[in-house]
């Protein structure tokens, strides 16, 4: 019945269209003058009934595509696709004409993954033979179980089938509490998701939290895009579907959106350090760390001495009152680490005066390194330093907060800035406002053990209340405890960068360079370097064995469970 009166619908069009087309013939005839002649009208210019018939009822290569979307994808992919509008979308396979899934031949996106345990764990490194062997014969491995999405596991089960250690699915907002709460649980967490309490470990040395990330070795990843395999798709609807996915980006760990930050202890290019610097050469405190320094995209140096030009020659030992400058050719050791900011909350800034406290920032600004905590007067010193990286907004910010007298910056006087907690407070509200990740770093108070002062864990804990995303101890001569205060990790002292405290007490010769991870506007978390001394100049990076004892050392003053 609906097919008939179809035709007869088309049957009364195609008449009165012919009846209408006749008409404006005879229209024209009659308005044109007898002595001309008509126009001879060719007669494949002839409108036909075809030509002038209604518009075809659409076809089924002009509709949307019914596609189904497969419920182990990311989450983030999810979230992304939103409720796809331009597309109908189906809840049964079998209805639809493509199906976005996981690794599928044409892939649109390739989510990285990273393997993960609970922050207080030794382990820095397997092999991806290991994890296989674990994956395929429960073979000895660092964990005991492991979770993951369902999207990382199907993948996984389908190149390595199915699993015969403790490997099971988990949804993605789950696993850090099940493994902070299972015993020797690791986890596969989607790059993005990373948070601080999470350690990364690499396989095979290699990292997605690195900026020498090689993506296309490594194991952990799914390929996402559309299996159109058993339904006959045409390009129309294959373009379509493809047009309402743009907004699933290519991977969810794009290079261009990751900024590395390394924050150091304390530097002080003077008395033994600066004599072995004189004897071995001014760049051979940074043959072990150079390079690691280099790869940061923004390297942080705490000098406490300033340049002088009427600085003496270097000894190794020196007078009870501790005044300290450096040579002006030191700074070629601040340039081989790829130094990037220059913290200036130090003690010793002021050790030779306005003069050379002048003179000191003058060399900095000719090597176009921004500073902070300090600087010409006090309105500078109380600026904090803003930097954009890969989309990244990040602040530094900072003070000394001993007794007055090591701060001499004034409204006529350079120097380090003297701690008010409640102006550092308001400032770091004011840059959580501005969208600012704030790295807020201290010149506290001195002590030789791993456990901070209770004035130490107070000022800190208020800068963590007040937004700040990771509170540094910069005047720490041997390292300190860590703790995470809400969303704030506070290191309390890293150690020493470069200064020449070997053997003063046990754990002077030990020291932390903090390499932190943000992402995408996210702060995702630190990796620990953690350097010994065996001279008075050169930290150098510790052997897997003394590292372990760091850590675990770490771990246990700060209370954090393994």
């Amino acid at each position: 019945m609906r097919r008939a009166r179809t035709v007869s619908f088309y049957s009364i069009v195609i008449i009165l269209s012919l009846l209408l087309s006749a008409c404006g013939i005879a229209l024209v005839q009659t308005n044109t003058p007898t002595s001309t002649p008509l126009p001879v009208v060719a007669p494949s210019q002839v409108p036909t009934a075809t030509e002038i018939a209604a518009t075809p009822e659409p076809t089924s290569t002009s509709l949307p595509p019914a596609v189904w979307i497969d419920p182990r994808l990311p989450e983030g992919i999810k979230q992304t696709l939103g409720d796809l509008p331009s597309l109908i979308r189906v809840t049964n396979k079998e209805e639809a004409l493509l199906s976005l899934t996981i690794d599928t031949e044409e892939a649109i996106s390739s989510w990285v993954y990273a393997l993960a345990a609970p922050f207080a764990t030794v382990t820095d490194d397997v092999s991806e033979e290991s994890l296989l062997a674990f994956w395929q014969n429960h073979a000895n491995f660092p964990a005991r179980v492991l979770v993951m999405p369902p999207a990382i596991f199907d993948s996984l089960k389908a190149r390595y089938g199915n699993p015969m250690g403790d490997v099971h699915p988990l949804a993605e907002g789950n696993l850090l509490n099940y493994c902070q709460t299972h015993q020797n649980a690791w986890a596969i967490v989607p790059f993005e998701k990373l948070e601080p309490q999470w350690k990364v470990i690499s396989l095979d040395g290699n990292s997605p939290i690195r900026k020498d990330f090689v993506a296309e070795s490594y194991p952990l990843s799914v390929q996402i895009g559309w299996d159109k395999s058993y339904r006959a798709v045409t390009e129309a609807e294959y373009q379509l579907a493809n047009a309402s996915i743009s907004s699933v980006p290519a991977s969810n760990r794009q290079a261009d959106k990751l900024t590395t930050v390394v924050l150091t202890g304390v530097t002080a290019m003077t008395r033994a350090t600066a004599k072995e610097m004189e004897l071995y050469g001014v760049l051979s405190p940074a043959a072990s760390i150079g390079e690691l320094m280099r790869e940061a995209d923004i390297a942080h140096v705490s000098n406490e001495v300033p340049f002088a030009s009427n600085c003496p020659a270097p000894q190794w030992q020196q007078a009870v009152d501790l005044v300290f400058c450096s040579d002006d050719k030191y700074i070629e050791l601040m340039r081989e680490i790829g130094t990037d900011v220059v913290e200036l909350t130090g003690d010793h800034f002021s050790d030779y005066g306005p003069e050379a406290m002048v003179h000191t920032l003058e060399m900095y600004d000719a090597e176009g390194w921004p500073y902070y905590g300090g600087g010409i007067n006090i309105e500078e010193a109380k600026l904090p330093l803003k930097i954009t990286h890969n989309g990244n907004k990040i602040a530094f910010l900072g003070c000394n907060a001993k007794a007055p007298g090591y701060a001499t910056a004034s409204e006529t006087n350079p120097g380090a800035l003297h701690c008010d907690l409640e102006e550092m407070v308001e400032q770091i509200k004011f840059l959580r406002d501005e969208g600012y990740q704030v790295i807020f770093t201290f010149q506290h108070q001195e002590i030789y053990r791993w456990n901070p002062t209770e004035e130490m864990i107070a000022d800190s804990r208020l800068m963590a209340d007040a937004g700040a995303t990771i509170v540094s101890g910069s005047q720490a001569h041997q390292p300190h405890m860590l703790e995470f205060y809400g969303d704030t990790l506070i290191h309390y002292g890293l150690g020493n960068l470069f200064f020449d405290q070997l053997g003063w007490f046990d754990d002077t010769n030990k020291a932390f360079i903090d390499r932190h991870v943000f992402y995408d506007g996210k702060y995702l978390g630190v990796e620990l370097i953690t350097v010994q001394f065996f001279n008075w100049s050169t930290p150098t990076l510790m052997t897997p064995e003394a590292r372990a004892a760091m850590l675990e050392r770490l771990f246990f003053e700060s209370r954090l469970s393994q």
